[in-house]
């Protein structure tokens, strides 16, 4: 049993390719009609839910790495003048010494070895990422880019930095993760639909400022939610747990939520958590969050607010599975400094002390329900749950009976009429 998977815009198209693969393979075909996440990841929840033993995946992918299931790609070919494209780059890059590393949307992978005949011979210092779906096999060489499902080796001295992007396809998620990451690198790309070429104007100094903020809410936060938004990415548990450690050493309060794909009325149910982080893809990580009552935030910025040891070195990471143990940008937590010896620190919003040093795990429980104690309940669960803490430091609280505080009085008539115009009140006349 095999699961097709396909993005809202190609479900039209379902019925048809099951049938054609069911007569060719023999297979039985099971079609996935939505994505509890993001389109572009594998839902292999749902593929495992219909008992299938391998899922094909249309349309334009992330190419994360899956946990269990065989995955094949099916990215579909979108039309693509190489001419115009070729005639675009030497535009913007008229220099034939240029060093550039050309990526691409999956979409138009199908056409990038055309577009490398075409500019390899005049341009001998430029490079063509490939994609990769998966892991690949051995470690990386020395020079050697893995990011985004794209590989490619860069053989300069100076290193990536001596190095301009040009990227061909639309202005998008994709496009916004390789400039973040790639921050010092100079970009330009080629819209395919609109047959222009352009330097990317982007403030990515601006956009990064952006990000820095957040990075300092994320300090200022008391109660974290955090945001299941992938259940197929290899290491998704594996960075869910060590965010709850990090989160409780360094003092914060965590729940972790699963609400498929995010918006801001699901998140606004929760008034009490003061910042999200959202464990996703490394194209759906980068959530625009201006429309959300809280800020959302990526596993990043969260270490960068949480762990002293992180620190800002300008590189940007979009996907968590850098922070992971054996990862190159893994950075182990430091040992705990008592409270006495920490030195505090001033929010740059706020304006208030915080702390920003890392506690021991805690090692004591509550006591069992069981146990005879003599406590206030109130306060006792404001000590323990931030929902009732919130909801104590609210001035209403919904409807209380008060019983013995209200004078006793007696009933008199209301008002009577619609709202429009009550019958006590008096009619203008025209």
């Amino acid at each position: 049993q095999v699961a097709l998977q396909f993005p809202d815009e190609l479900l039209a198209d379902a019925v048809e390719v099951a049938a054609r693969m069911e007569a060719a393979t023999g297979a039985e075909m099971y079609v996935l009609g939505d994505t509890t996440y993001g389109s572009c990841c594998v839902d292999e929840v749902a593929a495992e839910h219909a008992g299938a033993e391998a899922v094909l995946h249309y349309g334009p992918a992330c190419l994360s790495p899956c946990r269990k299931l065989p995955v094949l790609h099916i990215f579909g070919q979108q039309p693509l003048d190489v001419g115009r494209c070729t005639e675009a780059f030497r535009e913007l890059y008229p220099e034939r010494q240029s060093r550039v590393v050309v990526l691409s949307d999956v979409v138009y992978a199908h056409a990038m070895g055309e577009l490398e005949q075409q500019l390899c011979p005049e341009y001998p210092n430029i490079i063509f990422s490939r994609l990769v779906c998966g892991d690949p096999p051995g470690p990386a060489v020395p020079g050697e880019e893995r990011k985004f499902g794209r590989q490619f080796l860069v053989e300069a001295a100076g290193g990536l930095q001596d190095y301009a992007m040009f990227y061909v396809g639309a202005e998008g998620l994709a496009l916004t993760s390789f400039m973040l990451t790639w921050n010092r690198c100079p970009f330009s790309s080629f819209n395919p639909v609109t047959g222009c070429g352009r330097r990317e104007t982007l403030n990515v100094n601006r956009a990064l400022m952006r990000r820095l903020y957040l990075v300092e809410r994320a300090r200022d936060a008391a109660v974290v939610g955090i945001l299941v938004g992938t259940l197929g990415v290899a290491g998704y548990l594996t960075v869910l747990q060590h965010l709850r450690e990090l989160l409780c050493r360094a003092g914060k309060r965590s729940y972790t939520l699963a609400v498929g794909k995010p918006n801001p009325a699901k998140l606004a149910n929760f008034l009490e958590v003061d910042i999200f982080v959202l464990v996703a893809c490394a194209q759906n990580s980068l959530l625009d969050s201006s429309d959300f009552y809280r800020p959302v935030v990526t596993p990043y910025e969260l270490e960068l607010a949480c762990n002293p040891a992180r620190e800002w070195t300008g590189n940007y990471l979009t996907d968590f599975r850098d922070l992971l143990p054996g990862a190159c940008a893994h950075v182990e937590l430091p040992p705990a400094v008592p409270a006495a010896e920490a030195v505090p620190d001033v929010s740059l919003i706020t304006g208030k002390m915080r702390a920003t040093h890392l506690c021991e795990p805690p090692t004591s429980q509550l006591p069992p329900s069981t146990a005879l104690a003599c406590r206030d309940q109130t306060r006792a669960l404001a000590a323990i749950s931030p929902a009732a803490s919130f909801l104590e430091s609210r001035c209403w609280r919904g409807l209380e009976q008060q019983l013995g505080q209200t004078p006793v009085s007696k009933a008199v008539q209301g008002r009577r009429g619609i709202a429009i115009a009550y019958e006590d009140e008096g009619c203008e006349q025209p």
